[in-house]
């Protein structure tokens, strides 16, 4: 009899998986998604769309297609965010800071020395305040649904080193097209040039500009080591990545299927960190073989970038809400605390 009753149950919790499976797939339409991102195939944030797509189609049964779009071939990244609150293009990852102009309290992540190492820019991207910024999308037709990295960025030049503070002094630099860092740049004594990614390579080589700023990962990846003879290790910026779906797209997304991208995004962003970081290791080495002279700034001189960079601070903790920036601190010191 026990026998008989515990077959029945097992059938009967068969039969419910199957009916539940059955539902979830009645819920998962045919659909294809484009994915555009600004870098080449082969860089960790190609690799982690890649690999969300890998996700998608195996959490769909093959139903949800991702397809990625690396190199920019859909055009700068503002520009694809227009089209994503236009509806004409479903995903990308880019720059969490780039997303200032449509909610300026992802600007925080444009603070110059905010974060000493990853664990604690990871411990606020996905902590209570990142959520709550990848929320604010959505008023501007965006949902956001995770963070990947991309790494501390360095500052490369054509000709003249960066190897003391005043070194900034006259040099043209482009910047990310944000508030924050063309404030920055102006504070270390430099003239800010605003350029979209895309553009910078042939910029450098025609000497539009004298320099600018990447983490490591992109310099190999865009081949800057050909246009740039010197690299200075600043770490003067963190980078997360911000993965955002349109919101006109995501409206006609079932429950069931919104899950999926969501799920896949942050199981993504931890291969696509650990991918990212491993890879910036081995670069800096890559880089010194492929002939860049690597300076380092003496701790004397990165105390006078701190310093110069304090106004600016100032200026953007009270155009942001200084309960925004203390809650940013407060997370990063309970890292610092090992809490």
């Amino acid at each position: 009899m026990n026998i008989l009753r515990r077959l029945s149950l097992s059938l009967l919790a068969s039969a419910a998986l199957l009916a539940c499976n059955l539902g979830h797939a009645a819920d998962i339409e045919t659909r294809t998604i484009k994915f555009p991102s600004a870098s080449n195939k082969g860089h960790p944030q190609v690799m982690g769309v890649e690999k969300f797509a890998e996700l998608v189609a195996a959490k769909t049964g093959g139903k949800i297609t991702v397809k990625p779009f690396p190199g920019g071939t859909l055009g700068p990244d503002l520009q694809t965010v227009s089209a994503m609150q236009g509806g004409t293009v479903e995903m990308t990852v880019m720059n969490a800071s780039l997303l200032a102009g449509n909610v300026k309290e992802m600007a925080i992540f444009d603070f110059p020395f905010l974060f000493s190492n990853a664990k604690e820019a990871d411990a606020v991207a996905d902590g209570p305040v990142g959520r709550k910024l990848l929320d604010k999308l959505q008023e501007r037709g965006l949902v956001g649904l995770a963070y990947w990295d991309l790494g501390f960025r360095h500052i490369h030049t054509v000709k003249k080193p960066i190897t003391k503070a005043d070194d900034f002094n006259g040099m043209k630099m482009r910047v990310i097209p944000t508030p924050i860092y063309t404030e920055f740049m102006k504070a270390m004594g430099a003239s800010p040039v605003p350029m979209p990614f895309t553009e910078t390579y042939s910029a450098l080589e025609q000497g539009a500009i004298d320099g600018m700023t990447n983490p490591l990962l992109n310099i190999l990846d865009g081949k800057y080591n050909e246009v740039s003879k010197h690299l200075t290790l600043t770490n003067h910026m963190y980078t997360p990545q911000a993965v955002i779906v349109s919101k006109k797209f995501w409206d006609k997304l079932s429950p069931v299927e919104q899950k999926i991208l969501r799920d896949a995004a942050q199981e993504t962003a931890l291969y696509q960190r650990k991918v990212a970081r491993e890879e910036a290791a081995k670069v800096l080495a890559e880089l010194k073989k492929r002939g860049m002279n690597v300076h380092e700034l003496p701790a004397a001189e990165v105390t006078k970038l701190r310093d110069r960079s304090k106004p600016v601070l100032d200026k953007f903790t009270r155009e942001l809400g200084e309960p925004l920036v203390k809650e940013v601190y407060a997370a990063i010191e309970k890292v610092r605390a090992g809490q």
